[in-house]
């Protein structure tokens, strides 16, 4: 640590909470303007920016959105029902369901693009295109990096509990 305490991380891990925490009432925001929950919204933007010709697996969209399959099967089960997504088995391996936007949930993203280029400008307006990037790399190894903390604390609780 720069001073030799924690403060310094301290203060980082609560800036990094609390941005955390404004990244997801921007999500909830963005779902609530186009009347889906955040899990909703984030999952139906995840399958629009994934799907190829035949759509995206579920399988695809969990490894993206570092979830479970079973999460994002519950949450495209609901983005179904609402008519806007829709599901069908992979051509190519038939066990595979795949996910496809529909007109009205694009019609809806459409609807929302103006609002959501400008949050998500103001949300990170403090950094220039290679602050960005650096930002987005960081962040991507921090997931790697929060897996192995989370593995560590795993074994230390079962051991604890055994």
């Amino acid at each position: 640590m720069p001073d030799g305490t924690d403060a310094a991380f301290r203060a980082m891990v609560h800036d990094t909470l609390a941005f955390a925490a404004r990244i997801e009432e921007v999500r909830r925001l963005f779902g609530e303007l186009i009347d889906l929950s955040a899990s909703s919204y984030t999952l139906l933007i995840t399958v629009r920016h994934l799907q190829k010709q035949d759509g995206v697996s579920v399988s695809e969209a969990a490894t993206h959105l570092h979830l479970s399959g079973s999460a994002v099967t519950i949450e495209a089960n609901r983005l179904s029902k609402l008519g806007l997504v829709t599901r069908h088995p992979d051509p190519q391996d038939r066990r595979r369901v795949l996910l496809r936007v529909t007109p009205l949930a694009e019609a809806r993203l459409r609807q929302l693009a103006p609002v959501q280029a400008q949050a998500n400008d103001a949300l990170f307006a403090c950094l220039d295109a290679e602050g960005f990037r650096r930002f987005a790399g960081t962040m991507r190894g921090l997931v790697g990096c929060a897996e192995d903390a989370l593995g560590i604390l795993e074994h230390a609780t079962r051991r604890k509990a055994g």
